[in-house]
């Protein structure tokens, strides 16, 4: 079931170029959980160190398929970085799945993987090391301190779009086509 309009679920965070934390500078994150009790997304723009070859190794999965061996596995965020987190389209019910949206769902079981590795899985699929959290109110005072911009997200940027343009074009969603062009203050009428 899709998320409550009062929530972020479902919107794109981009960080504004003023937000210095390491974890989270010029990052794109998929909000994918947000509620009362807090946020939970997946940064969809920064590699980690392993293709997911490496980590369906050693997961004891293989797969003869070069091109899924070869492709980038994410940071996803700092939290929970041993642990994977699979952003798909596609309607299949997986093991552990969390419906984002309509046709976008967030998986963290191993039958997905083995499903991809065996060539079955769904037709667009990114995979993350880690996720982002934020405690109740964590995210909405981060809002408020124009730490971030808000904007919706599309399967082109979450799965197409080369990881290093995603941050700019998800910023061009919302009509930005530059962010170094903001100011790094804010002020409150």
């Amino acid at each position: 079931m899709p998320a409550p309009a009062d929530t972020l679920s479902n919107q794109l965070l981009i960080a504004l170029p003023a937000l210095a934390d390491p974890n989270f500078a010029r990052t794109v994150a998929l909000i994918c959980q947000h509620d009362e009790q807090g946020a939970m997304g997946v940064v969809v723009n920064r590699a980690s160190e392993y293709t997911l070859g490496q980590v369906l190794s050693q997961m004891g999965i293989g797969s003869e398929d070069e091109a899924l061996c070869a492709q980038a596995v994410l940071h996803g965020g700092p939290v929970h970085q041993e642990r994977g987190f699979v952003l798909h389209d596609g309607g299949r019910e997986w093991d552990s799945s969390l419906q984002v949206a309509d046709s976008l769902y967030l998986t963290t079981s191993r039958d997905i993987l083995e499903a991809m590795a065996a060539g079955e899985g769904p037709a667009h699929a990114v995979v993350a090391l880690g996720c982002a959290g934020w405690g109740a109110g964590q995210l909405e005072f981060e809002l408020g301190e124009n730490t971030w911009l808000t904007a919706p997200p599309d399967p082109e940027l979450l799965f197409a779009l080369p990881l290093e343009q995603r941050w700019q074009r998800a910023a061009g969603r919302i009509g930005l086509d530059d962010l170094f062009r903001l100011t790094d203050y804010s002020g409150h009428a």
